[in-house]
């Protein structure tokens, strides 16, 4: 009976996009509220920080985001424009190129040659986008979805701080929202370690770190140069 598998790679775009997004908007925004807070303002200003931060970063998000997969996507049309010149000019030396590629995989020659015979005829350029390149329908770049997963990811983590620079009274924000953010970073490096099957533990240390310092050096920027207006 046939069977669905699932598998991480072919959802590990978006994945990738969406927790590296979260992270860094729950960072980034985290280290504003907390970094305002600390020069003693009123509350409009740091809200206006925070939802500055939340818009600013979103946005930017999915401009790097979009840039660096289209670059991505654009590398691989141009290779497969290659192979395709290739096929239709010396089909014959690509036919051969697909043999030792299945040779070295440890087919025997003979076996090879049949192999790369059928693939041939069957769809040559997708023979060779998949063998040669590494190219593949679940892998390939998606800038669009990429943008659009980044932005949104940015925004829901960006959220927290915002809600909490809402509600929390002054007084305690800076201990909340530090606090707060080290636990769901915790959370976030765990999910990350486990989409590229690393240790769960290394993973979330590693996170919370970097974004303990972000917001220990921004709430000294804060403390050392912020002026009450």
């Amino acid at each position: 009976m046939a069977h669905r598998e699932f598998h991480r790679t072919e959802h590990i775009g978006w994945l990738r996009a969406a927790v590296l997004g979260a992270n860094d908007g729950l960072i980034s925004t985290s280290s504003l509220v907390v970094g305002v807070a600390a020069a003693e303002p009123g509350r409009a200003a740091v809200l206006l920080a925070a939802l500055a931060g939340l818009v600013a970063g979103a946005l930017s998000m999915a401009a790097g985001e979009y840039v660096s997969v289209s670059s991505q996507a654009d590398t691989e049309g141009a290779d497969l424009a290659r192979e395709r010149r290739e096929l239709a000019t010396d089909a014959e030396t690509e036919r051969a190129e697909l043999a030792a590629i299945y040779v070295a995989r440890g087919l025997t020659p003979d076996l090879a040659s049949q192999v790369a015979d059928q693939l041939t005829a069957h769809d040559a350029l997708g023979a060779h986008a998949r063998d040669e390149l590494g190219l593949s329908d679940m892998t390939r770049a998606r800038p669009l979805q990429a943008a659009l997963t980044s932005a949104l990811a940015f925004a829901l983590g960006a959220t927290l701080p915002l809600l909490l620079a809402l509600a929390v009274p002054m007084s305690a924000l800076t201990l909340t929202v530090f606090g707060t953010t080290l636990v769901l970073l915790t959370v976030l490096g765990g999910a990350a370690a486990w989409l590229g099957r690393a240790p769960l533990a290394v993973g979330a240390v590693r996170v919370a770190f970097w974004g303990a310092a972000a917001m220990g050096a921004t709430a000294m920027v804060g403390r050392l140069f912020g002026t009450v207006v």
